[in-house]
């Protein structure tokens, strides 16, 4: 169930974020390579904190859709590591890339293994092994997440997916380049119609910080079935914290001490274990393609609360 909440526990720190985000100068760039992306105003800020009973609160643009992108992997994850558990980690690694998201260097050179989940060829990976176990890899993570957000609206922004699949080469070389190794099952097209509708997933942060509950209640989705073995809870958010921010996770790491993933929509979420989730967004990139905003923000309430996994 969710509830809205009006006086929460971390509401007079979200405000305070806020407000110092607001007088921060440069806030970076949106992704310009997604050109449905482009036109989005740096400078845009939401803020939500979901509690572990389904409490959900924010500040600024956080009941606003935005796209999800590359946080969607994180659920993708999830739900593959549901279904086949530890057979999974033969086919993509669990080490930081140290490397671009979309780099053909690195795969090519490990073998058509991608290092881990969460950069492109990783993603594709895993969306191709839910596609083959569940016939509809996109839908299967819609229905998901509508369910644990409690949002029925959520949709596939479908302007964004075709945007992706018009500029989509790189990807479509990594899947192929993949699939020569025999380590993807589905037909390359099949699969990259699959990830591009998946990444184009619309929703806001406080729909995103709801669905990321189970992580937070260690395997435990909001109907209170459990998703995931709280061992498993525990690998996704040990990925999350290496691997979830590109080549940027060692900062991020540092700098926020939580488990996250970050998409080049702008968003963040992050994991305070037992706690709460969050989700940030703010469409400025660095140069690493994450929220500039977003992780200042991060930061601002680890530092404030005195919450982290450190």
């Amino acid at each position: 169930m969710v509830t809205m909440a009006s006086s929460p526990a971390f509401q007079h720190v979200l405000e305070r974020i806020a407000e110092e985000i607001e007088r921060t100068p440069g806030r970076g760039r949106a992704a310009d390579y997604i050109p449905a992306l482009a036109a989005l105003d740096p400078r845009r800020f939401g803020m939500a904190v979901g509690e572990t009973d389904g409490t959900v609160y924010g500040v600024g643009e956080w009941r606003h859709p935005f796209s999800a992108q590359s946080i969607t992997k994180v659920f993708t994850l999830a739900l593959d590591l549901a279904g086949e558990g530890d057979a999974l980690w033969e086919h993509v690694g669990r080490e930081p890339s140290g490397n671009p998201f979309n780099s053909l260097v690195q795969l090519e050179y490990e073998n058509g293994i991608p290092r881990n989940p969460f950069i492109n060829a990783g993603a594709l990976v895993v969306t191709d092994r839910l596609h083959t176990r569940t016939a509809c890899a996109a839908d299967t993570l819609l229905d998901f997440l509508r369910l644990e957000s409690g949002n029925p609206e959520l949709s596939f922004d479908m302007e964004v997916a075709a945007s992706e699949t018009a500029h989509g080469d790189r990807n479509a070389a990594l899947a192929h380049l993949m699939a020569s190794y025999g380590n993807i099952d589905n037909p390359v097209p099949v699969l990259l119609d699959e990830y591009f509708r998946q990444c184009s997933v619309e929703a806001s942060c406080a729909d995103l910080a709801l669905a990321t509950g189970f992580l937070a209640r260690h395997g435990v989705r909001a109907d209170g079935t459990r998703l995931l073995t709280r061992s498993q809870a525990k690998q996704v958010n040990a990925v999350m914290l290496t691997c979830g921010t590109y080549d940027a996770a060692g900062d991020f790491a540092y700098r926020v001490g939580l488990p996250g993933k970050s998409g080049v929509g702008g968003g963040i979420i992050a994991v305070v274990p037992g706690r709460c989730t969050l989700c940030v967004w703010s469409p400025g990139l660095d140069e690493r393609g994450n929220s500039v905003a977003g992780v200042a923000a991060l930061d601002r309430f680890t530092t404030l609360t005195g919450l982290s996994v450190f």
